[in-house]
């Protein structure tokens, strides 16, 4: 049965401090294409990392990410967004709360996965690559995301758009002509506005190819999931023996 109430979803930031991460405008970009009675509440941890940028940071921000989705379900939230791309606890919570959860890894996928066959991620810095290169191979997605690049922007200068959108830009072209990727995916949840910036500079060059900015595609997909009340299984994701 379809949900026919207005779409309630918590946008989990798995950072602590983040209010000057986190601006008005890029909330606003985020829920750019959600339907306009879905509403959107964003929290931050209480305990956590400052930013994510490593397997450590994840792990370090996973009790906390728990703590706040479960709070959300019992609240009456249709669905959880883990705001990041690395999809930091993303499994463990499935396991713990019986409502629609997405990071930003697997539903960008989802959608590129449709638009090309050769897909490449350009992200910001390299220390990130890694954990990327694991959600990759636990996707068993080796054979169609062909290239994983990053800039070389530092964390201050990641934070100036059009240098970034230049910077990414850089790494597509290479991408597109030294690994044969044909469709794209923005591999962080906090690039607003480059995704329409990148894409428009390679239409210049010729190339009329998809730019999937991450956290826009997750909040679409779990709008969606929770209107077609569709959650994850719970054959995959078992409730842990010892909790209720």
């Amino acid at each position: 049965m379809a949900l026919l109430c207005p779409v309630k979803l918590k946008n989990i930031l798995p950072l602590v401090n983040s209010t000057d991460i986190v601006t008005q405008e890029m909330l606003d970009y985020m829920m750019l294409y959600l339907e306009p009675t879905t509403i959107v509440d964003t929290e931050c941890l209480k305990v956590g990392p400052p930013s994510i940028e490593s397997e450590y940071d994840g792990a370090i921000s996973v009790p906390d990410v728990l703590r706040v989705a479960k709070e959300a379900e019992q609240a009456g939230y249709h669905g959880i967004f883990i705001n990041c791309f690395g999809d930091p606890g993303v499994r463990a919570v499935r396991e713990y709360v019986r409502i629609p959860v997405f990071g930003g890894f697997e539903p960008s996928v989802h959608l590129a996965l449709g638009l090309c066959d050769r897909i490449g991620i350009v992200t910001l810095r390299k220390n990130v690559a890694p954990m990327f290169r694991g959600n990759i191979a636990k996707a068993g997605m080796k054979e169609r995301i062909v290239s994983l690049r990053y800039t070389s922007l530092s964390l201050e200068e990641c934070c100036q758009t059009e240098l970034l959108i230049k910077a990414v830009y850089d790494e597509c072209l290479k991408a597109i002509t030294e690994d044969g990727v044909e469709g794209f995916i923005l591999g962080c949840t906090a690039m607003v506005g480059v995704a329409e910036g990148v894409k428009a500079a390679l239409m210049k060059d010729g190339y009329d190819i998809p730019v999937v900015e991450a956290a826009q595609a997750a909040l679409k997909l779990l709008e969606l999931s929770a209107q077609m009340s569709l959650r994850h299984s719970n054959i995959t994701y078992m409730t842990p023996p010892h909790l209720p």
